[in-house]
């Protein structure tokens, strides 16, 4: 019969290891100081996963890389670990990730069609979530045209058309899907969404509609108000040729004048002005005064076409002149008011009778110029032109 052990023979083996574990320590433990930061770098325990590594200091999750594209492996694993591994982006919203995931994945395998159904919905998600609506709509059609009666394809379908504001094919999406998943709330809530975002869409259309409409009538009545004065418009675009001749020929063509058309008459430098006719039937116009000599202007959005140009002067420079006015020299009194054109004096005329007089409204915004009187400036720069009094 074998002996058996003295158990004191077992206590005094146990106190030697215990003593020289203690002296000796234990080889590949943690370091006391950085057993932290070796701890997060093994895969279970890792709170998030580097995006790039050196597999020399991962090893562990160098060997999971390793094994998830291992190309040794048949198609369908591949594309199936790469689908866990674009989850795993999904959940940790790295969408950007998982897309790449997922593609490489629909590469790998394309022959089960439930696969490449969750890895285009998968997908598609991941293109919503980053804002590609389009993307998104495109793999949800995708798997759809697979699997026409799977639920997430269809509520991602519905999603992606009512952020593209695709209300009407919203509601077929979300009809298709209740044909074959009846209760489905997520889908009863969207088809209420879209028929609620596609009446409002249909409502402000119309209210767009009558808007233009009433635009284009008072548009209409303004054009033939303007017609009716005999006032001639020229688009800032038209140049005309130097020249007498071409000048009288220019003035009596109907060739630069425009269509009376308001469009592009505007100025955008000048607050976007633009003429109106109010309810007495008088023009407003936008004015432009300009002041040659000291090389200023003065904007004024609407002067009403029986308005005489004293009486703005008056309210401009009647109280306190101007600082750029060093010789003091622009008070109403002492100013005359011209027409670029043709130098035709009408300080004390209206707007409207300025323009009746042969005069041009370019860009849809009439220009003066004002000058002192008998200003060396203004006979120097008036120099060969004839003044027409009015």
């Amino acid at each position: 019969m074998a002996a058996v052990p003295a158990e004191s023979d077992s206590d005094d083996s146990m106190d030697e290891f215990m003593n020289n574990f203690k002296t000796g320590g234990y080889t590949g433990a943690f370091n006391k100081d950085t057993w932290e930061q070796e701890f997060d770098k093994i895969p279970m325990f890792m709170k998030t996963a580097p995006e790039e590594f050196d597999p020399r200091e991962y090893p562990e999750l160098g060997c999971i890389q390793a094994i998830i594209h291992d190309e040794d492996r048949s198609p369908e694993e591949q594309a199936k670990s790469l689908k866990d591994e674009g989850n795993a982006y999904f959940k940790e919203k790295k969408y950007d990730k998982a897309v790449v995931a997922y593609t490489a994945a629909l590469q790998k395998y394309t022959e089960d069609p439930e696969l490449n159904t969750v890895l285009l919905t998968n997908r598609a998600a991941s293109h919503y979530y980053l804002g590609n609506m389009r993307s998104s709509l495109n793999d949800a059609s995708a798997a759809k045209k697979i699997k026409p009666t799977h639920l997430k394809a269809l509520i991602r379908g519905a999603q992606c058309c009512i952020e593209l504001r695709s209300y009407t094919d919203a509601i077929k999406w979300c009809d298709e899907g209740l044909k074959a998943h009846p209760t489905e709330k997520k889908l009863q809530d969207l088809r209420v969404t879209a028929d609620k975002h596609k009446r409002a869409a249909e409502r402000d259309s119309r209210k767009a509609k009558i808007k233009e409409k009433k635009l284009h009538g008072e548009k209409e009545v303004l054009l033939a108000a303007i017609k009716d004065r005999g006032i001639k418009l020229l688009k800032a675009s038209q140049r005309r040729q130097r020249g007498s001749d071409s000048e009288d020929k220019d003035r009596s063509s109907t060739g630069a004048i425009s269509e009376l058309s308001l469009d592009g008459l505007s100025s955008q430098e000048l607050m976007g002005a633009q003429v109106f006719q109010d309810e007495h039937g008088q023009l407003h116009w936008p004015v432009l005064f300009l002041y040659p000599e000291h090389q200023q202007s003065d904007f004024i959005s609407a002067f009403c076409e029986n308005s005489c140009f004293i009486d703005q002067l008056v309210v401009m420079f009647g109280e306190e002149l101007p600082p750029w006015d060093v010789d003091r020299k622009y008070y109403p009194q002492n100013l005359q008011v011209q027409i670029p054109i043709e130098v035709q004096e009408i300080i004390n005329s209206s707007v409207f009778s300025a323009f009746v007089c042969r005069f041009f409204v370019k860009a849809g915004t009439p220009s003066f110029m004002v000058f002192a009187k008998d200003s060396p400036f203004k006979t120097k720069f008036l120099t060969g032109k004839k003044v027409k009094r009015l």
